[in-house]
């Protein structure tokens, strides 16, 4: 089955750009482009792709509304945001919107691919350094824990109730994760195998509603578990 791609950029030349790449991999589809965010709801609701390829920085409705948008009305899609730089205030609201990882638009051909692979299988594609920098920077956008928006994709109630359905075991590794670990540092770190922390950071995320690593890590912030340094 080919990863079926929406190419979304206000620049006519990356959009060739990308589609002339994707075009030459057996098992990728580029099926369609949009200039700007609104356009990219629209054609999301057509096409259903896979894999939304999405600019933050755009004219009129910008890669993060749309992002939010889109996650909303296209349940299954997921979102792979453009940006220039790895901190970068759009990046941060992008995950924060929903999506599941961001690339840098000056990535090799082969890492946007594999991204691009990474994000329709259900990963994330932020390192989970690069996560916790990003937090860290702009953890004062953050709203208090208990706020009516606060939460990282899913479920109602108090972050105190949303975290109370953690078993101590998950409460432990979500933090861990929140802080910036590995998988293998985490395992390390508790005295488990790294198998085992794959399945409790998917308890985690299936517990609380959210996508994906990114949207954990998010919430734990959100909810105070952690905080900046």
């Amino acid at each position: 089955m080919s990863v079926r791609v929406l190419l979304v950029d206000d620049e006519l030349l990356l959009r060739l750009a990308f589609g002339m790449i994707l075009r030459a991999e057996p098992d990728m589809e580029p099926v369609g482009e949009a200039a700007d965010g609104a356009a990219a709801v629209e054609l999301a609701r057509r096409l259903r792709p896979d894999v939304v390829l999405m600019d933050v920085r755009m004219p009129g409705t910008d890669g993060i509304e749309a992002t939010r948008r889109l996650l909303r009305e296209v349940p299954g899609t997921r979102v792979l945001v453009l940006t220039t730089f790895d901190l970068d205030a759009y990046a941060f609201e992008a995950l924060r919107a929903g999506a599941s990882g961001f690339l840098l638009k000056n990535s090799r051909p082969q890492e946007l691919l594999a991204a691009i692979r990474d994000v329709a299988r259900g990963d994330a594609v932020v390192s989970p350094r690069v996560t916790r920098r990003l937090l860290d920077r702009f953890a004062h956008r953050l709203p208090a824990a208990g706020d009516d928006d606060a939460g990282g994709g899913g479920g109602g109630g108090s972050d105190a109730e949303r975290l109370r359905v953690l078993t101590a075991r998950e409460r432990e590794v979500l933090v861990g994760a929140a802080r910036g670990l590995t998988n293998a540092e985490l395992a390390a770190a508790l005295g488990l195998a790294e198998p085992t922390v794959k399945k409790h950071l998917g308890r985690v995320m299936a517990k609380l509603g959210l996508r994906d690593r990114v949207q954990a890590v998010i919430l734990a912030y959100e909810c105070g578990l952690v905080g900046p340094g």
